[in-house]
């Protein structure tokens, strides 16, 4: 795919509502994701026999009407209690497959080791452990939901 072509695409991402666009064109793929909350978004080309290649482009400034109304700034309020934060990129599964009961819900007792989801990176499902003993306040990521390194999964209080 040509850079004319990415930068078409890159630039209709970033002017729309669209969130995340693949598009496959021979072998080569593309794949554009915008982020909500940061201030680039992403776009990671694949091409076959060759390491993944991430671009990074800016995103489209904020409509003029959007920034003279008044914005409260957004303070993320810690959660209270011990923090389980993801050990790696990939998906976020509550349930070993689709139909079974969830490992853990909010309000369970979980101790150190339990099993609380699993995480799908490159084909492989890696689970995620308690590593301190409480009872789960808070699941802070959907079933399905990519999960980025570090990125809070659950709060055990």
């Amino acid at each position: 795919m040509d850079l004319r072509k990415l930068k078409t695409l890159i630039d209709l991402v970033a002017e729309s509502d669209i969130a995340e666009l693949e598009v496959t064109e021979g072998e080569s793929k593309v794949r554009i994701v915008k982020s909500s909350g940061a201030p680039q978004s992403q776009v990671v080309m694949m091409q076959p026999q060759s390491m993944p290649q991430t671009v990074s482009v800016p995103a489209p400034a904020a409509a003029p009407q959007a920034a003279s109304a008044p914005v409260a700034p957004a303070v993320a309020a810690e959660p209270e209690g011990h923090v389980v934060k993801s050990p790696m990129v990939g998906t976020f599964y509550r349930a070993s497959a689709p139909g079974n009961p969830p490992f853990v819900e909010v309000g369970a007792t979980v101790k150190e080791g339990d099993t609380l989801c699993i995480i799908e990176a490159m084909k492989l499902l890696n689970e995620i452990d308690a590593d301190a003993s409480g009872v789960i306040k808070q699941i802070l990521v959907e079933n399905g939901q990519p999960v980025e390194y570090g990125q809070p999964l659950f709060v055990i209080g």
